[in-house]
Formats: structure tokens, C-alpha cells, sequence
């Protein structure tokens, strides 16, 4: 009974060839890098453009333009304060100030004033 356990291990060791040369190695790993790479391509990189766009917007603000809260509160800018708040109003005569990174999207630019409508 000894001597047949060692011909199963002696028989199963036969039937798996050596690793080939130095690609085995990688081929590995190959599925598992390629599955991040669709993933870096379908997720992150549009959501760090997303992000760059967000920023971009942020910072071009300026007064009298109409936004969006991250609350879901519409209003138009009426004050820049330095470089981290807004006050914005929200009705006439409410105004509230917010956070720059707080503004969720520009609903719309005002049209700029012409020369002959002065």
C-alpha cells in the first residue's frame, strides 16, 4: 500500500510540466493587471476628469453668476470673500455665505452688458 501512494505522488509530480522560461512568471499576473487596467480606464480616469472640471469651475466663479449648492439651494453669487467663501443670494434681500468647494454646478452665466444698451 506505501509503494502505491508513492507512484500517485511520483505520476501526479510528471503530469505538470515546468514553468517555461521567464514569461511564466507574468503570464501570471496577466489577467490580473489586464482587470486593472479596464478598471483604471472605465472608472478612475473619467472621474479625475470629472474632478478637474469640478475644480476649474470653482475657481473661474464670479459675481452675478447663478449656481447650485452641493444642498440643492439655487442662487446668485452677490460677494466673493477671499478665496474660500461666496455669499449668495438666495431670495431677495437672503443672502447666505458658502463655501467655494460647496457649489455643486453654474446653472448660468450672466450675459455681459453691452455698449449699447448703456
Amino acid at each position: 500500500m506505501l509503494n502505491f501512494i508513492t507512484q500517485a505522488f511520483a505520476q501526479d509530480a510528471a503530469a505538470v510540466p515546468p514553468a517555461a522560461g521567464p514569461l511564466a512568471g507574468i503570464m501570471n499576473f496577466l489577467p490580473i493587471i489586464l482587470i486593472f487596467i479596464v478598471f483604471w480606464v472605465i472608472v478612475i480616469r473619467p472621474q479625475q476628469k470629472k474632478l478637474e472640471e469640478q475644480q476649474k469651475m470653482i475657481k473661474a466663479l464670479q459675481r452675478g453668476d447663478r449656481i447650485v449648492t452641493s444642498g440643492g439651494i439655487h442662487g446668485k453669487i452677490v460677494k466673493l470673500e477671499g478665496d474660500e467663501h461666496l455669499i449668495v443670494e438666495i431670495a431677495d434681500g437672503v443672502e447666505v455665505k458658502i463655501g467655494r468647494s460647496h457649489v455643486n454646478a453654474l446653472e448660468a452665466k450672466p450675459e455681459p452688458v453691452s455698449a449699447e444698451k448703456k
